[in-house]
C-alpha cells in the first residue's frame, strides 16, 4: 500500500493562485490514474482532475481552463496547479493513486475567501 501525502494548502484570496502537491511513499511508474478531489463542508467528495501515466488529463467542468493536473514519476508526485481561485473552490483537497487506484491522503485545505 502506497502512502500519500498532500501539501500547499492554504488561504488565499478570490482570483489567486496555489499549487498542491501530492508526495508519494514510493514509485508511482505503476499508477496508471492518479487524481485529485475535494470536499465542502456538508457535500460529497467530488472529482477534480485525473491524469493518467500516458499524459491524458480529465477536468471537472468547474475547474477546466483554470487548475492544471501534472505527475513527474521520477520525484514520485503529482500536482495540481489551481489560478483563478473561486470562494467555491474552498473544500479538503485530497489525492488518489496506487495500483488499483485505491489509496488516498490525508487531505489539505484550500480556502478561498475575501
Amino acid at each position: 500500500q502506497v502512502q500519500l501525502v498532500e501539501s500547499g494548502g492554504g488561504s488565499v484570496q478570490p482570483g489567486g493562485s496555489l499549487r498542491l502537491s501530492c508526495a508519494a511513499s514510493r514509485s508511482i511508474f505503476s499508477f496508471y490514474t492518479m487524481g485529485w478531489y475535494r470536499q465542502a463542508p456538508g457535500k460529497q467528495r467530488e472529482l477534480v482532475a485525473l491524469t493518467t501515466k500516458v499524459g491524458t488529463t480529465n477536468y471537472a467542468d468547474s475547474v477546466k481552463g483554470r487548475f492544471t493536473i501534472s505527475r513527474d514519476n521520477a520525484k514520485n508526485a503529482m500536482y495540481l496547479q489551481m489560478n483563478s481561485l473561486k470562494p467555491e473552490d474552498t473544500a479538503v483537497y485530497y489525492c488518489r493513486g496506487g495500483v488499483k487506484f485505491d489509496s488516498w491522503g490525508q487531505g489539505t485545505q484550500v480556502t478561498v475567501s475575501s
